[in-house]
């Protein structure tokens, strides 16, 4: 298992903000990903998950997929 980032790689490159990931919710699913003071700022994970808890394990694990970009 590779060591994946605990920020948010796009939140930084494109927002030039440093945040850590967390599970956040959208209507197509759950997904890892920064959210700020204001809101969501950057999707992270190329997949979506069925459940807070399957994206949360899956953010503990290292098993999902950083997206190239936004």
């Amino acid at each position: 298992m590779s060591q994946q980032a605990s920020f948010g790689q796009l939140a930084l490159t494109y927002c030039a903000k440093f945040l850590p990931l967390e599970v956040l919710h959208s209507a197509a699913g759950h997904y890892i990903g920064t959210r700020d003071t204001e809101g969501p700022v950057s999707r992270e994970s190329r997949e979506y998950f069925r459940s807070h808890t399957a994206a949360q394990r899956a953010l503990e694990r290292g098993g999902w997929s950083q997206l190239a970009i936004p």
